[in-house]
């Protein structure tokens, strides 16, 4: 965005008056870097000292003790940060979770979208839209937060023995999930999470955005390549650690999964439903069996035994999937024999002797 059409950067600078009330009136809620990148033809420095000198931004305080970041990763999808902020995205009374995604090695971001609030099924769904556009990534460092992990004692190390959903899901991929012990751990997301409060809302204001759907198309269509133009880094080394996903089916792998046991009418009663089982070729009856229940993120649920798919349902608990009809069931006699509805044509018979070709008709017989 030019500051004014005509008179290029000499007639800019003498016109302090110009950049003093874009501050004031149009860009009062951005941060001094934020609103230089608005200018384009000014300096950083000219900028600066053009709002301290009129009172609009503070004078920069003296660096405290000098401490050493922990060094990035060399390679991308080494290590994924994966966060929350719950702010006022909006400028008003709403509060909503920005839930986002980035990489160590170069700050760029994967994904980053407003939800109600951050969640088990929420966190699901970021990671396997990364995963999606990227590949498989090695390690995912996040906090403790009770749908990352199991936490027996407050403030405490975390049960790796106990899995969440989501440290389910991470461990059938082989992603190595790192907790963080403090504030200061997750200093690479803190900071992330600072720009982002510095920004977003108000170039939410700018673009008129009043709706979370609005915002997360914004996000996605435009304002995240944006911010990974302005902060993304180069990788220290060349290359990526990005693996292809291969034949996973992330739809199942992604989803919430609770083991039941099947009644004897072979239905499955799971928060409130009861999902009926389709007969099945390979079992006469699934009664007592063990079976595992998948809740999708859309709301749809799914039954399997083992690697064998016994039906999907709508999140009402309706049948979507019907699985082919089982084989006729013949019953026996007393004596164990099943009895026969044909029978051979006597060797002395006029058709056997003319030699004439013989066709089969259920229930009939052999006729010539």
């Amino acid at each position: 965005m030019t500051v004014c059409s005509t008179g290029g950067r000499a007639s800019l600078r003498r016109n302090v008056k110009q950049v003093l009330g874009l501050c004031r009136d149009r860009y009062f809620d951005l941060n001094l870097r934020h609103f230089h990148e608005k200018l384009h033809e000014l300096s950083y420095t000219w900028v600066k000292l053009a709002l301290q000198g009129a009172g609009l931004v503070a004078r920069g305080r003296k660096r405290g003790v000098h401490r050493k970041r922990r060094p990035r990763r060399p390679l991308p999808g080494m290590l994924l940060h994966i966060d929350g902020s719950h702010h006022r995205w909006f400028q008003d009374e709403r509060w909503y979770d920005l839930i986002v995604i980035l990489d160590d090695a170069t700050s760029e971001i994967y994904y980053a979208q407003l939800v109600e609030e951050e969640s088990t099924v929420t966190v699901l769904a970021a990671l396997r839209a990364v995963i999606e556009r990227r590949g498989l990534f090695c390690g995912l460092y996040s906090d403790r937060g009770s749908h990352f992990w199991l936490t027996p004692k407050v403030g405490g190390k975390v049960d790796r023995n106990r899995l969440t959903q989501v440290g389910r899901a991470l461990a059938e991929l082989g992603i190595q999930m790192i907790p963080a012990y403090s504030p200061q751990a997750r200093g690479h997301s803190e900071r992330n999470f600072g720009t982002w409060q510095g920004r977003l809302p108000q170039e939410l204001r700018l673009h008129g955005i009043a709706t979370p759907e609005e915002a997360n198309r914004f996000l996605r269509e435009h304002y995240i390549a944006e911010f990974n133009g302005h902060f993304q880094v180069r990788a220290a080394e060349r290359g990526t650690a990005f693996l292809p996903r291969g034949g996973q089916n992330l739809d199942l792998i992604f989803s919430m999964q609770f083991e039941r046991a099947v009644n004897r009418d072979n239905t499955v009663s799971f928060q409130h439903l009861s999902l009926q089982i389709e007969a099945v070729r390979w079992r006469a009856t699934l009664a007592g069996c063990t079976v595992r229940v998948h809740k999708h993120l859309d709301g749809t649920l799914t039954l399997t035994h083992g690697p064998q798919r016994l039906g999907r349902y709508s999140a009402e608990g309706k049948l979507l999937q019907h699985k082919p009809a089982a084989p006729r069931v013949v019953e026996k006699t007393r004596a164990g024999k099943v009895p026969k509805t044909d029978f051979p044509i006597p060797l002395g018979s006029p058709a056997y002797c003319a030699g004439f070709p013989l066709s089969h008709n259920p229930g009939y017989g052999w006729l010539i």
